[in-house]
């Protein structure tokens, strides 16, 4: 497999595997072996150690160290963002996601000039923000001529569904031959075949465990009673031999297992301060447990963890202190810190201090993972307890933008034993509610959310709107669970009388008067704000804008602000906010009927999400499985989603999960069960959904024969339609009005209906207008004319990938009278959905760079599926393809 692996990347293309195996399995003998054959290609290693596990991007530079040379190729921005996560300059903190943009921009400029074969060894002990740009690289690698290795015990999320190679134990006869190889005097075959089947074939059991016991102990074939994992007996064979060697061996060992990068200059001179010479390595490179030249490397990592096992905790402060004496405080300020805060045996001020400014420069850097870590231990070593609680909260800070949200409430219960000021007691109760909303967009959140708020107010008034907007958001996700949560917290928002004119302010202001004084009144104040928000909108908060922009009917804001977002996420590297654009961005997709697209960028938003540790708030996958099918598959989600929504108190959810089942059933043409899930819907006023799912209510009550409640719904959406008149609004009130109105006077509704929803941003709920005229015509008996537009809705349905409603379409066609064959599909649909999504973006004028930044491809490999596109379609050039696409496609 890794010859294979070598044989892609001689010929152009890239390609990742992960070695799996317990320790001692022979991954790092497969490493050296691909090492070794890729001799054509740049080889880097990099290795996780466990002291450096909580040092924001160690792992990572250890990679791109050698390729630094290559970073004025990329973009400012990613430039900028490298420079920065490796304290090369100072800068805004780096997204994580970006960062990893910018390492794949990296591998791709330094692949083509010379292939590139990346090694990483031990990955379980590689740093989190390091694992996180790693990962997100691995999964895209493409046409690039590199190739991307990892050995790891166990894959954990960050690796999970790369190609992965099981290194399990040698088959028996191997086992037998290297067992042989290791053994000093003859051995009963029986005793070793037992020694065989007890090490599983395990290399460096094998090896190593027939050397660490007399032949004695051999004989009954390994202390065969031990229940202990074969890791665990051979890290205890290295005790064993590490415990036999000189003292002042044992502290050499402990001082190479200290200083993780393997600097033999630092290694002498910090032994040197401990009084102890090159000569103790003797016994150590004797018994074959560390190789010393220009860089210190152990036989294996059990061995760096036995001899930390053997030292006793005086000794390994004392390592600490003197590795700390021997790093430069200007050069390595961080790590200097880290070591002297491992060496401090009580309460150090100074040391506190130290690590403060060192999870400082983290943050910077983007590694809040590293900050609290480093935040925590300063925590320790704080005795002033009052001190201890500002530096608490600020790791449990750290922690949530990590996405480490289960360590938070951990740290906030520490701090709460603190002497807290009223502020950081405010912000305290803030985080602990945002991390709750966070992890389920229940109600629990939201009257915690409010209290912080109120106790806000005098104290920070910036923090106090803020709070009040998240207590107010997380009310409108309980929803119906949230009893008078709402109307609570909008009122305490008017009482506090926080005026100003932000983006936040009007926000905050339009939502308040939306639930207190009703939507006529709140109109006005939340179209202002979204008419603000193309310049003064906040990223943070398109949670909420998405939400009021669909309440306002206003489809064109919210396709213009995601797009808007996404360009600034990449601009400017704020790419925490990049999975609530793309959310924005796939809602506009799939109501346009970009399914194809839309379904890329839900896949694109569980990318990120995974890449970033956030929780994103997917529900658009409803959306999209009750337009494409099955039926079966898109009933499961929905049925999921209500027990969700129920576990969680998310009204929110149930009420989207209730609109997608009217849709559902709409589709397969059962009025009667969609008309019970639209009146429960509707049984309760949900911002943005309830008056789109009005039109669903008239749709099933018309179908199913009740008339009064299709005339109900249709009075309810005039009233809401006369106070926002968009052409979305005004399409959606067509469709209604002709579904509730004499035969006399619903043909030009329709064609009104049509005209107004197939424009841009609404372009499924056109052709569902269509599909009702079609019908509307066939009742009537007008068979030629039915036929037409059920013929045109069944082609449009198909080409979307709206299989549901092609469905619908087809068997009203067959009533009409026509036989409906297999539809021929478009151009689009030979590609694969990533080939689509590049075609659009290249006929829509873009670069491959901004092509690649917006799909998370390097330039080489949209270049590669370029090729693919113009293979298919048979062009030759963008120019080409630009003129073989339909103009629907741009």
């Amino acid at each position: 497999m890794l010859d294979d692996l070598l044989g892609q990347v001689r010929s152009g293309r890239s390609g990742t595997l992960v070695l799996r195996g317990e320790a001692g399995s022979g991954k790092t003998a497969l490493l050296d072996h691909l090492a070794e054959r890729a001799s054509f290609a740049r080889v880097l290693r990099a290795s996780g150690v466990e002291a450096e596990s909580e040092m924001a991007y160690s792992a990572l530079h250890q990679v791109c160290a050698p390729l630094l040379g290559h970073l004025d190729a990329l973009p400012a921005g990613q430039r900028g963002a490298l420079n920065t996560a490796f304290g090369l300059a100072v800068g805004p903190v780096p997204e994580q996601l970006l960062v990893g943009v910018a390492v794949l921009g990296l591998f791709a400029e330094a692949a083509a000039r010379r292939p590139l074969v990346c090694v990483v060894d031990d990955v379980q002990w590689i740093d989190a923000a390091s694992a996180v740009a790693l990962g997100f690289v691995a999964r895209r690698l493409s046409a690039e001529s590199a190739a991307l290795v990892f050995a790891v015990r166990s894959p954990g999320d960050l690796l999970r569904g790369l190609p992965e190679l099981r290194v399990d134990g040698l088959p028996a006869a191997e086992a037998r031959e290297l067992l042989d190889s290791a053994l000093t005097g003859p051995v009963d075959p029986r005793v070793r075949d037992r020694i065989v089947a007890e090490t599983r074939g395990n290399p460096l059991a094998l090896l190593e465990l027939p050397r660490s016991l007399s032949p004695a102990e051999l004989a009954f074939g390994f202390d065969g009673s031990s229940a202990a994992p074969f890791a665990d007996r051979v890290e205890a064979g290295f005790e064993r031999r590490i415990r036999a060697l000189p003292p002042a061996t044992r502290t050499m060992l402990l001082a190479a297992a200290m200083e993780p990068v393997g600097d033999s200059l630092m290694l002498w001179r910090a032994l040197e301060l401990m009084g102890v010479g090159p000569e103790s390595a003797g016994p150590a490179e004797a018994d074959d447990l560390i190789e010393l030249g220009a860089r210190v490397r152990f036989r294996h990592p059990l061995v760096r963890s036995a001899v930390r096992r053997c030292a006793a905790t005086a000794e390994v402060r004392a390592v600490h202190a003197a590795l700390a004496e021997v790093t430069d405080p200007v050069i390595d300020p961080d790590r200097r810190a880290w070591h002297r805060a491992h060496a401090a045996a009580g309460p150090d001020e100074q040391v506190a201090a130290e690590l403060e400014g060192s999870a400082g420069r983290a943050m910077a850097r983007g590694g809040w993972a590293a900050a609290a870590a480093l935040l925590e231990r300063a925590a320790e070593l704080t005795a002033a307890p009052s001190r201890r609680g500002t530096i608490l909260l600020a790791a449990a800070g750290a922690q949530a933008e990590a996405g480490s949200y289960a360590a938070v409430p951990g740290l906030l219960g520490a701090a709460e034993l603190c002497p807290l000021d009223a502020l950081q007691q405010a912000r305290l109760e803030r985080l602990r509610a945002q991390v709750a909303f966070k992890l389920s967009h229940g109600r629990d959140a939201g009257p915690p959310l409010l209290a912080a708020a109120r106790r806000l107010e005098k104290l920070d008034p910036v923090a106090a709107r803020d709070t009040f907007l998240l207590a107010i958001g997380a009310a409108v996700y309980a929803g119906r669970f949230g009893g008078d949560d709402l109307r609570v917290a909008a009122q305490a928002a008017r009482d506090a009388a926080l005026d100003g004119e932000t983006f936040a302010d009007l926000l905050l202001t339009g939502l308040v008067s939306w639930v207190l004084d009703g939507r006529t009144a709140a109109a006005p104040l939340l179209n202002r704000c979204l008419d603000a928000a193309d310049e003064h909108g906040d990223p943070g908060l398109l949670w909420l804008t998405l939400p009021v922009a669909s309440e306002m009917f206003r489809t064109d804001v919210a396709g213009r602000l995601s797009r808007q977002a996404i360009r600034s996420a990449f601009g400017a590297g704020a790419l925490a906010q990049l999975p609530d654009a793309l959310v924005m961005w796939a809602v506009s997709l799939i109501n346009d009927g970009r399914l194809t697209e839309a379904a890329e960028v839900l896949d694109e938003i569980d990318e990120v999400a995974r890449a970033t540790g956030a929780s994103v708030y997917q529900i658009s996958r409803l959306n999209l499985a009750v337009r494409r099918g099955p039926a079966d598959e898109a009933e499961t989600l929905i049925a999921a989603k209500l027990d969700e929504a129920a576990a969680h108190g998310n009204g929110r959810l149930h009420s989207l999960a209730k609109d997608a089942l009217a849709k559902l059933h709409l589709a397969l043409g059962n009025h009667r069960a969609a008309l019970r899930a639209a009146q429960e819907m509707t049984a309760y006023r949900e911002l943005a959904t309830y008056q789109w799912c009005l039109r669903e209510l008239a749709e099933a009550a018309a179908g199913a024969g009740e008339r009064d409640i299709a005339e109900a719904a249709r009075d309810q959406l005039a009233e809401t339609v006369a106070t926002t008149p968009t052409p979305g609004a005004l399409g959606v009130k067509a469709v209604v009005d002709a579904l509730t109105a004499p035969d006399g006077q619903a043909e030009q509704l329709y064609r009104d209906a049509i005209d107004l929803l197939s424009r841009t941003g609404t372009g499924v709920e056109g052709q569902r207008a269509r599909l009702l005229y079609g019908e509307w015509l066939r009742r009537l008996g007008r068979l030629d004319e039915a036929r037409a537009e059920l013929r045109a809705a069944h082609q449009a349905f198909t080409t979307m990938g709206a299989h549901l409603w092609a469905g619908r379409a087809a068997r009203e066609l067959v009533l009409a009278g026509e036989v409906v064959g297999a539809a021929t599909p478009d151009d689009r649909r030979e590609l694969t959905t990533q080939e689509a999504a590049i075609a659009q973006l290249t006929v829509a004028g873009r670069t491959n760079a901004e092509i690649g930044a917006a799909l998370f491809l390097s330039p080489r490999t949209v270049e590669w599926h370029l090729r693919r596109v113009y293979a298919k379609l048979g062009v030759a050039n963008r120019r080409e393809l630009t003129a073989a696409r339909s103009p629907r496609s741009s």
